[in-house]
């Protein structure tokens, strides 16, 4: 009898198992013409564009202080932040293509040799050179913000990314302006807010990609 009662209670228990196996097999599986998500490649996206964008920031700033001391590594430093805009660029180009990517790190290498003609008006106190510059700055930030919306204008509204731009902008030349001055404690802060703004920027990047190209991740 005992037997029988163990022999009947095993069964029942691998049955249990069979179906709850099954089951777990139809709950998980895909529907059928879809591609599984895999949340960690869009985190690992995310992660890569706020590094990209620091070294943005980081590099700029870099910059900003060899050029307002006229230190020795300016040259060095500013190859790198160039260098920066061609990682910018290439990390858009399985989404968008090579041209695209090149289109991009062209725009933002304008971006910079233009800061950088911005920054030495600055220092030399040439103000018309530095309206000049100034202006050439805010258009290239609508064509980048322009050239961002034309992509994906879905996720990347073109008010948006120009109000992005502009106060990436904006931000950067009050920390031009404190450096300059020698405003010490200012100038931290304006960094640690150029910092701020810069990353949620680069979530809204990744982000946008994430949601167009869905079936990638």
């Amino acid at each position: 009898m005992r037997q029988s009662i163990t022999s009947t209670l095993l069964t029942a228990l691998l049955f249990s198992l069979a179906v709850g196996s099954s089951l777990a097999a139809k709950k998980v599986a895909p529907p059928q013409g879809q591609v599984k998500a895999h949340p960690s490649n869009a985190v690992a996206l995310r992660d890569a564009m706020r590094k990209l964008w620091e070294d943005h920031i980081t590099w700029t700033r870099l910059f900003i202080v060899s050029a307002a001391a006229d230190l020795p590594d300016k040259e060095t430093v500013t190859e790198r932040l160039l260098q920066n805009q061609v990682d910018i660029g290439n990390a858009i180009k399985p989404y968008y293509g090579n041209a695209a990517g090149e289109k991009l790190a062209s725009l933002l290498k304008e971006h910079i040799t233009t800061a950088a003609e911005l920054v030495g008006a600055a220092k030399a106190g040439n103000t018309p050179k530095m309206e000049e510059a100034n202006k050439r700055w805010l258009e290239n930030a609508d064509a980048i913000a322009a050239f961002l919306s034309g992509a994906n204008p879905s996720d990347w509204p073109l008010d948006e990314m120009k109000r992005m731009m502009r106060e990436h902008l904006r931000l950067t030349t009050a920390e031009v302006q404190d450096r300059l001055k020698g405003n010490w404690v200012a100038d931290v802060a304006d960094y640690e807010k150029v910092h701020e703004q810069i990353l949620v920027m680069a979530d809204m990047l990744s982000d946008g990609i994430v949601h167009q190209f869905a079936r990638k991740f």
